[in-house]
């Protein structure tokens, strides 16, 4: 099966305007032709996954860049290691399956060792109910701290944050945008698609 997830996006700020968004090779170049023309105006540049900024190093030639922070193949973010990246040995293929250490009270190995197949398969039963039941409330609450995270490096000192948070965590999306109508576009847009995603990212000239 084809892995369809997209390569990680980022996006460059310089001030209150964006620069560009995209895979990080290009928000690099972007960051550098602005800093070329303008060293004035801070610039940070943000995971969208995260909403955290990161440094980067923008020194030496495009190529010296494009080297640098290669692009990322489809289906690339967030993949852990598995069998398949490892030499093959003897025995049964192991269908992805990632070994990892959980502590547990002697209690909780104890229910699982009487589950059928075991600690392993019962382990992994209850994940996948996890991710059923609260799956939605998980992604949302990513969206939420990613937005956050954003808003906090860029709006923190801007008139409504605090206003603009609280509607953020409370999922009030009118009062959200409400509380951000005062500030600059390029970041109100950005918090606006980090929180509730691509149905609400507006591109800026």
């Amino acid at each position: 099966m084809t892995d369809s997830t997209p390569p990680r996006s980022y996006t460059g700020f310089q001030g209150h305007w964006r620069l560009a968004s995209g895979p990080l090779h290009v928000v690099a170049l972007a960051v550098k032709l602005a800093a070329e023309r303008d060293r004035a105006e801070p610039i940070l540049i943000f995971d969208d996954s995260t909403g955290r900024s990161i440094d980067i190093d923008t020194r030496g030639t495009d190529e010296d860049i494009f080297a640098r922070y290669p692009a990322e193949p489809a289906g690339s973010e967030g993949r852990s290691p598995s069998i398949a990246d490892a030499p093959r040995g003897r025995g049964r293929p192991k269908l992805g399956v990632v070994a990892r250490e959980v502590t547990l009270l002697p209690r909780h190995w104890e229910w699982l060792a009487l589950q059928p197949g075991g600690p392993s398969v019962a382990l992994r039963k209850l994940v996948e109910e996890g991710r059923r039941k609260y799956g939605e409330r998980d992604q949302s609450r990513a969206a939420q701290e990613r937005a956050y995270h954003f808003m906090s490096a860029m709006a923190g000192d801007l008139p409504g944050f605090e206003e603009a948070s609280r509607a953020l965590f409370a999922n009030e999306e009118a009062k959200f945008d409400e509380c951000m109508a005062a500030w600059p576009a390029d970041v109100r847009v950005h918090a606006t698609w980090l929180a509730y995603g691509e149905g609400r990212h507006e591109v800026q000239p």
